[in-house]
């Protein structure tokens, strides 16, 4: 394992007119298949330790096991601590995480810049940065008009100059999951564009699911740099779990077996799509 810099990476793929790609690892075999996936694209990538295995096993769990099968490759990584409380945040830097999102968008503007510049103080004395959110993103499956939803410009300018975030995600009519048999409602690239002109820094977008290539391409031309990315991969492992566990009384670690492999190229395809893949020497 490489353990890298985030900043670098940003950095270059910002120069580069591309972006990296943030997936959650789940258990061991998702884990393992964002690393092997890494190797394949010759790509960097961002192991994010979520909302999902959080409440499951905990933070230092999940990073133990995160950087255990991290360390088996040479693959440059990232090890990234998604949505996180204050207390996780904490957390999170006793153990080694080298990046941070500190989730305050729930909380009132005023109250969310007060939190977040604390947590980047102490974040940038570890040397580690941090990514915020503002705006709201919805579940796949609500209605929303999305005009309540959108990342304000000025509150973003406002957000960005008096925190000193390092990265902003933001919410531009993405959701979190996948509806199958919904079409997603299309990004607002332009929004992406004004937000990206009034802030300066680098952009992310939760939520990449079940967004199309040409979402993707424009997203990137217009400063987006990061990609999170989890309900797609969660369904090719799925897919490949199934297959084994639809024919009867099989071993669990077949069906874990084949979900990993499943997961590995449509891991790969996000890294191509993002623009990441090949990057890696």
């Amino acid at each position: 394992m490489r353990l890298v810099d985030p900043r670098t990476v940003i950095e270059k793929a910002r120069q580069g007119g591309y972006a990296i790609g943030a997936f959650n690892m789940h258990n061991d075999e998702t884990c393992e298949a964002l690393v092997m996936a890494a190797e394949v694209a010759k790509a960097p990538v961002i192991l994010q330790v979520g909302r999902a295995i959080i409440p499951h096993m905990g933070v230092t769990r999940a990073y133990e096991l995160t950087r255990r099968i991290a360390e088996r490759s040479d693959a440059d990584v990232v090890i990234h601590l998604d949505h996180g409380s204050w207390d996780e945040v904490m957390e999170a830097l006793r153990l080694g995480f080298n990046s941070i999102m500190y989730d305050g968008a729930h909380l009132p503007l005023d109250e969310n810049i007060r939190t977040t510049r604390k947590v980047v103080e102490i974040c940038h004395a570890f040397g580690v940065p941090v990514e915020a959110e503002l705006g709201k993103i919805p579940d796949a499956d609500e209605s929303v008009n999305w005009a309540d939803y959108y990342t304000d410009v000025e509150e973003a300018r406002r957000f960005v100059a008096e925190t000193g975030i390092d990265t902003l995600a933001i919410s531009v009519g993405i959701v979190h999951g996948v509806v199958p048999g919904r079409p997603q409602e299309p990004i607002s690239i332009e929004r992406t564009r004004e937000i990206k002109a009034a802030v300066g820094i680098p952009l992310v977008l939760h939520g990449a699911s079940g967004l199309t290539d040409r979402e993707v391409l424009d997203a990137r031309a217009a400063g987006v740099c990061k990609f999170n990315a989890d309900t797609d991969l969660r369904h090719a492992f799925r897919a490949g779990f199934e297959s084994v566990w639809a024919q009867g009384d099989r071993q669990l670690e077949e069906a874990m077996t084949e979900g990993r492999k499943r997961m590995i190229p449509a891991t790969v395809e996000k890294m191509r799509i993002y623009g990441c893949a090949g990057t890696v020497n």
